[in-house]
């Protein structure tokens, strides 16, 4: 009976790999939008941080517009840079455009997805939701996964580092 039912659980486990490994994942036209993510914040905080990396695996450039979410009073697209020791962000005005055949990873220290005027906590475990709007692809919906506060990131099992087969680059 035991081997019976390790037999079953390694089974079960092998058929739901593919899910698991995909199930942060999202496609919109050409589009793939790769390891969505957030922090949690601690109670009252006023802004949070969403990361994402896309990939554009169409034949003409697109560019990441705009975004929402329920959670936030506004959503816009920043950048972070250090000058002199200085951390400094500012908006991207005109979006964030991929190339083709090129990614944008959007992550801390750089390139991000700012979620302001929270109207809730973000708490780890949980999910945000999420709306991308691109200049040619439209507007997909996703889940943000929310690491504790201060994490790196989620682990990708290989993804988000350069490993995945495409250049990384932040465009502004």
């Amino acid at each position: 009976m035991r081997t019976f039912m390790a037999a079953t659980a390694a089974a079960l486990t092998l058929a739901l790999a593919p899910l698991s490994a995909h199930a942060h994942d999202y496609k919109v036209g050409a589009l793939e939008i790769e390891h969505p993510w957030t922090r949690a914040t601690p109670p009252g905080a006023a802004a949070g941080g969403a990361f994402l990396i896309i990939v554009n695996e169409g034949t003409e450039a697109d560019t990441l517009i705009g975004a929402a979410s329920p959670v936030a009073g506004r959503v816009e697209l920043h950048t972070m840079t250090m000058d002199d020791g200085v951390m400094k962000m500012r908006q991207i005005k005109g979006g964030i455009e991929i190339s083709p055949g090129d990614t944008a990873t959007l992550a801390p220290g750089g390139n991000h997805v700012m979620l302001m005027d929270l109207k809730e906590q973000i708490v780890t475990g949980k999910t945000v939701p999420l709306t991308l709007t691109f200049e040619k692809a439209g507007s997909v919906d996703i889940d943000l996964a929310v690491s504790p506060p201060g994490a790196p990131g989620p682990k990708m099992n290989g993804h988000g580092n350069g490993s995945h087969g495409h250049e990384t680059h932040d465009h502004n």
